[in-house]
Order: structure tokens, then C-alpha cells, then sequence
């Protein structure tokens, strides 16, 4: 059974900064498409950042530019550094994650952002408020 924890949110003033974390354990396979997706209440998923074990990467535009994901395999964690946060980055953020048996046969960076709830799992959240 997979385990997706994420961690790191707050409340930070627009043009401030905030890192989250998400760590995954029991991952079933060792080839994989990992991501960040938001949800604000009424409001559809939006998937913002994914990377894959093929060293593929994926940013929403909506984010370009002040978003970047990376991830620490020795640690098993994924991250989401968030710079020049706006009013409306708040939101409920997830971390998800795909993963299969050989390489390229995850969904892709590109699905996990159109789709995120492709992932097929996904942590609690956590949530971040910018303020002005």
C-alpha cells in the first residue's frame, strides 16, 4: 500500500516564498511519474508540476517561472519550491504519484498535469494561504 504524506504549509504574504515536502513510502514499483496538484473549494483540480524517473519535468503555466518541483530519491521525497506566491496560489496542495514496472509506462509529466487525479494517489494535503 502506498503512503503519500505531504507537509509544509502555511499562511505567507504575496511575493513570499514556501517550500512543501511529500514523502512516499511503499511504492510498488521502481519507475515512476510523481506531481503537484491544487484544489480550491468549487473549483476543479489543477495540476502545477511533475517529474518522472526518466528525468521528464512538466510546469503548468500558470506557475512557470515560480514554481519548481525536484525530488530526493536517497530520502524517497518529492518537493514543490513555491517563489513569488500571488493570492491566488491559495489553495489545498497534493502530492500524487504513478508508478509501473518499466520506464515510460507511468502516466506522463504532461497527463499528470491535465489529469492529476490520474495519479491514483495522493496524500491528505496541505494547505497554503498568501495573503496580501
Amino acid at each position: 500500500q502506498v503512503q503519500v504524506v505531504e507537509s509544509g504549509g502555511g499562511s505567507v504574504q504575496s511575493g513570499g516564498s514556501l517550500k512543501l515536502s511529500c514523502t512516499v513510502s511503499g511504492a510498488p514499483f521502481s519507475y515512476y511519474c510523481m506531481g503537484w496538484f491544487r484544489q480550491v473549494p468549487g473549483k476543479e483540480h489543477e495540476g502545477l508540476a511533475a517529474l518522472d524517473s526518466e528525468g521528464s519535468t512538466s510546469i503548468a503555466d500558470s506557475v512557470k517561472g515560480r514554481f519548481t518541483v525536484s525530488q530526493d530519491n536517497a530520502k524517497n521525497m518529492l518537493y514543490l519550491q513555491m517563489d513569488n506566491l500571488k493570492l491566488e496560489d491559495t489553495a489545498m496542495y497534493y502530492c500524487g504519484a504513478d508508478f509501473a514496472p518499466a520506464p515510460n509506462l507511468h502516466m506522463t509529466t504532461d497527463q499528470a498535469l491535465g489529469a492529476p487525479l490520474g495519479f491514483g494517489v495522493w496524500g491528505q494535503g496541505t494547505q497554503v494561504n498568501v495573503s496580501s
